[in-house]
């Protein structure tokens, strides 16, 4: 029967809670990198119009506001490291503002530079500032990876094993599709860490996500005829096959993006703390070379 170990009824849409996602990045993360991209062509856009220089009143103005908020973006790890700071606020909003210069600040310097070099020191400055930028939002990607939410607790590789193991499997709720389980099982016995080993950067990263695919991709097609062929049996309507698929088709997925993240844990807490080393002197050499940047610019 394939409504009793979906939980959900045939005549009726279902009352009891749907499983909940697995603790994954949220794809809405894509649409965020596709606005950063927007908004670049867009600042591009205007910056070719040939309204300003960076040298005219405007340009100089919109300079001076993008290194403002440039500065303004040192108050988050400041409030991080000093104590008598933790008392402004909570870390949230903290965060979100700390976001918000990340994102308006280069864009307003490209904007100020008209997307040109005019001496070797702003060239320094700029393409440092750009690789200071490019260098958040990669950490950025890394993060939401090895955290609960943005600003919420780091997470554990013990603590994941852990709540997986307590959720309640979906083995139990497919058991009108075994070949499903089965292929459930054997991912994860696939792309399980094993103990006192760490799994290669390349395997975990790219062999992983493939084995993933490949393995959702067959349990979808199964689930497909299962479920066409019970409702069919137990004379039901097209509509709740269509509802019974997408709910196991949501069950699967969530299981195995759940062992997907757990394979991959190490890996993304290795590229994160090598992310850390190399971000670090690039902050330093965009200060330095916008303090060199802005002395040149008012002693000649």
């Amino acid at each position: 029967m394939v409504d009793s170990t979906l939980g959900v009824g045939m005549g009726a849409r279902s009352t009891a809670p749907r499983p909940k996602p697995a603790a994954v990045p949220k794809r809405r993360d894509a649409w965020l990198y596709l606005v950063l991209v927007g908004l670049t062509a867009l600042v591009w856009k205007v910056s070719s119009l040939g309204l300003f220089t960076a040298a005219s009143d405007t340009g100089y103005w919109i300079g001076v506001v993008g290194g403002v908020c440039m500065l303004l973006l040192f108050t988050y790890p400041m409030r991080k490291h000093f104590r008598f700071m933790h008392r402004m606020g909570s870390a949230k909003p903290w965060f979100v503002v700390h976001m918000v210069l990340g994102v308006s600040g280069p864009l307003l310097i490209l904007l100020h530079s008209t997307f040109q070099i005019g001496s070797i020191n702003a060239g320094v400055a700029l393409f440092s500032m750009l690789i200071v930028a490019l260098s958040g939002v990669v950490g950025r990607f890394l993060y939401v990876r090895l955290h609960r939410n943005l600003h919420g607790e780091k997470l554990s590789l013990m603590a994941m094993r852990g709540a997986h193991s307590a959720s309640e499997q979906p083995a139990t709720r497919l058991r009108f599709a075994p070949g499903v389980a089965q292929r459930l099982a054997e991912f994860e016995r696939q792309v399980h860490p094993v103990e006192g080993q760490r799994p290669s950067l390349l395997h975990s990263l790219l062999a992983v996500p493939w084995q993933r695919w490949r393995a959702e991709r067959i349990c979808r097609k199964e689930l497909k005829l299962k479920i066409i062929a019970a409702v069919k049996a137990e004379g039901g309507r097209r509509k709740d096959a269509a509802r019974l698929l997408r709910e196991a088709r949501e069950l699967v997925h969530n299981e195995l993006m759940t062992l997907q993240r757990i394979a991959q844990f190490s890996a993304w807490e290795r590229l994160f703390s090598w992310w850390h080393v190399a971000h670090v002197p690039f902050v330093y050499l965009m200060v330095l070379s916008a303090i060199a940047h802005v002395v040149a610019v008012h002693a000649y």
